[in-house]
């Protein structure tokens, strides 16, 4: 069975004058669109892609790579809002949408939030939520800080190297930033001072 929001070996079973459709077993054919084709991808040939579902709720193919996949989090920018939710860009045609329900605070166009990718149980829908405690604390401390640290490099990197949280600061602030406690903010950030990527000052945290 296909697994939606992640990456999939795929054999190429057909070229038509859409794309090559791509053999997902129970699922039927997949649709890979021309967009994305290359001149190297041959009939018969596995190939990697990523599989989501399209505007027609129908699952799709793309060699594209988001900046998450199911599992993960990442930061997120809303591209736009309406009377349901966010639609943030993850890095695909078709952004993710994120309900009101799984908003911390409301929402913003240009704003980034930091997201947990995840699948809908009932439609089956990706989507988005900002209330990442939940998914987070079923790994271990030292592994949430490990995938931490490198969510708070990028952020770094996206917010001209400086980010102002350090030890005296809130656990409230940083949970209300980031969506992880305290603990592993400070495990994630001596992380990156260890391989000094970041310098640790009065003021917080300055990228090297």
């Amino acid at each position: 069975m296909l697994k939606l929001g992640d990456y999939q070996k795929l054999r190429i079973k057909k070229r038509t004058e859409y794309g090559l459709y791509l053999d997902g077993g129970e699922d039927g054919n997949i649709l890979l669109p021309n967009r994305y084709v290359k001149r190297s991808m041959r009939v018969g040939s596995e190939i990697e892609v990523f599989l989501y579902l399209d505007q027609d709720e129908r699952i799709i193919a793309t060699t594209e790579r988001p900046l998450a996949k199911v599992g993960e989090a990442a930061w997120l920018e809303c591209s736009w809002t309406n009377e349901f939710g966010a639609f943030l860009n993850w890095g695909l045609m078709k952004d993710l949408f994120c309900p009101f329900s799984e908003q911390k605070e409301r929402m913003e166009k240009g704003k980034k939030y930091y997201v947990y990718i995840m699948e809908d149980g009932l439609t089956h829908r990706l989507m988005a939520t900002a209330r990442v405690d939940r998914f987070l604390k079923k790994k271990p401390v030292h592994e949430l800080a490990l995938d931490f640290s490198e969510v708070l490099l990028r952020y770094l990197y996206e917010h001209d190297g400086y980010c102002e949280l350090g030890d005296k600061s809130p656990s409230a602030e940083i949970v209300r930033r980031f969506g992880v406690s305290k603990k592993i903010y400070k495990q994630a950030s001596g992380d990156l001072y260890r391989r000094r990527l970041i310098t640790i000052e009065d003021d917080g945290l300055h990228l090297v």
